[in-house]
């Protein structure tokens, strides 16, 4: 049976909401150039299937992603200058995840994980899911809205250093600058091979940028592919090493920040 909220009527959501673990995960994503050879909507297919496994492994449901992410940076994501890249501002980022945390409250979820698949977004899905929470708690108007945590993450977060070491083979350029590059590009040629141009990887070195950012963004700094590392060294079993182990590694912390009971269920490879 499908894991994702829109593949489900209302009735058979609310039934399976009501009756598991009352955990929704929101995959939240962004769109954003990410090179000549990867789609647009890279982070958000990235966070929904990381969700998908996730959700199968510990008896959540999935959230309809969000789909747009905070404006991309040019130290981390290439910069919002860069065509196709389209963004939204810090305020819109807070309200949608404070109005989604109030939402699903509303369901009956007792649970919220946000797992983030895009650099930029991290601090404004935060403040909007700390106000919101802090809102719920404050109020008091049922024992649902009473009992609702939130867990945020980034899934590279949970790649561990063995894995690192295995995939990069001393070559790991850092989270920041892995935009476009091995880890992302593994993954999609994992779950989405059709999705991927390898012919079009621009084998540059990693990013030379300034430890400041510059306003007007000055765009020559930005690497012409629009990545900050290269994807030269990605490959299919990497990504399917890297979903295994990292969504692995995030259903042990929900486990452990919910108080879940470990379910042992196999992790099997989705594309979904």
């Amino acid at each position: 049976m499908s894991v994702f909220m829109e593949d489900l009527d209302a009735f058979t959501y609310r039934e399976r909401l009501a009756s598991g673990n009352r955990l929704v995960i929101v995959p939240v994503g962004s769109v954003e150039q990410h090179g000549p050879h990867l789609p647009l909507t890279t982070d958000v297919m990235l966070a929904r299937a990381m969700s998908a496994r996730l959700a199968k492994a510990v008896g959540g449901l999935v959230a309809a992603p969000i789909l747009y992410g905070y404006k991309s940076q040019q130290r981390s994501g290439g910069g919002n200058h860069l065509g196709g890249t389209t963004s939204l501002d810090a305020t819109t980022m807070i309200s949608i995840a404070r109005t989604l945390t109030h939402e699903f409250a509303r369901h009956g979820a007792e649970r919220l994980v946000f797992v983030n698949g895009h650099f930029e977004n991290y601090q404004f899905l935060y403040e909007g899911v700390e106000l919101a929470t802090a809102e719920l708690s404050s109020r008091g108007r049922s024992s649902t809205s009473q009992r609702l945590e939130a867990m945020l993450l980034s899934y590279w977060d949970f790649v561990d250093q063995g894995t690192i070491d295995e995939i990069y083979a001393g070559s790991f350029p850092g989270w920041d600058v892995e935009h476009g590059g091995v880890l992302e590009t593994s993954l999609m040629l994992h779950l989405h091979p059709e999705l991927v141009d390898l012919s079009r990887v621009m084998d540059l070195p990693p990013a030379d940028l300034p430890r400041y950012d510059l306003l007007p963004v000055r765009s020559e700094l930005t690497p012409a592919s629009g990545c900050l590392s290269s994807a030269a060294r990605a490959s299919e079993g990497a990504g399917q090493l890297l979903m295994e182990r990292t969504t692995a590694a995030l259903a042990r912390a929900v486990e452990d920040a919910f108080a879940l009971e470990r379910n042992n269920v196999a992790l099997v490879a989705t594309s979904s």
